[in-house]
């Protein structure tokens, strides 16, 4: 029995057409939402301010000896500032720690107060502060951090967010609603429905793969419709 050629692909181009067609209107209409909107806007860069280089006195500080005795294992120690004073930041196994930088003593972890001063000094917009939370899971929108770190939320219609650190202060990540909406577009994009961040997932090549041999199958057709009017006009 012969081959119908002609038949054969046209049914395969169908049934490819079906099946993948949903996921190349999602790869449009995602890839047109994450050109339009800059990247600088999703990243939140608009949210917060740039910090502020200010010269250190040296005089009366504390020898980083000092800090690296009370803190074993310090890779790195840098001076820096906490609330506008001075302190020695000592990156440990444990994680980054803060000393005061005149006394040598190490610094507790933040308060809610604080993390609240803080927050609104990084934060650009007027919007209050609605909650602040120390998370010991992360959220969904924080999957690729680990806690334990704060979060606070102020008020507006992009639901602005700050993460940050409960023993530096400093600003770990920034979430709003462009955001959200950019990382639920990337899953939908690269078919990564857990942790959207596999590129190269067994789902996302199967459906490539069959966009490609629909796209081949509709050429052939296309070319084969052409030569087939040739035909019938000679």
């Amino acid at each position: 029995m012969a081959i119908r050629w002609p038949l054969l692909v046209r049914r395969t181009h169908k049934w490819l057409a079906l099946i993948v067609g949903v996921q190349a209107l999602l790869w449009t209409l995602t890839g047109f939402y994450m050109v339009v909107v800059h990247i600088d806007t999703i990243h939140g860069d608009h949210l917060v301010r740039s910090p502020v280089t200010q010269p250190f006195d040296l005089d009366g500080l504390a020898a980083p000896s000092k800090v690296v005795a009370a803190a074993p294992g310090v890779s790195e120690i840098r001076l820096q500032r906490f609330f506008g004073q001075p302190v020695w930041r000592a990156e440990t196994p444990e994680g980054a720690r803060l000393f005061d930088a005149r006394s040598g003593a190490p610094l507790p972890a933040l308060t809610e107060s604080q993390v609240s001063e803080q927050a609104r000094r990084i934060f650009t917009g007027d919007g209050k502060i609605v909650s602040v939370r120390l998370l010991t899971e992360a959220p969904q929108e924080m999957q690729a951090r680990k806690p334990p770190y704060w979060q606070v939320e102020f008020e507006g219609w992009n639901r602005p967010t700050l993460y940050l650190s409960p023993t530096t202060g400093e600003l770990i990540s920034r979430r709003h609603a462009l955001w959200r909406v950019f990382d639920f577009a990337w899953m939908l994009h690269i078919m990564d429905y857990d942790e959207r961040t596999n590129v190269n997932n067994p789902l996302l090549r199967v459906a490539t793969w069959s966009v490609f041999a629909m796209a081949l199958s509709g050429a052939w057709l296309l070319i084969w419709s052409f030569k087939r009017r040739k035909r019938k006009q000679a």
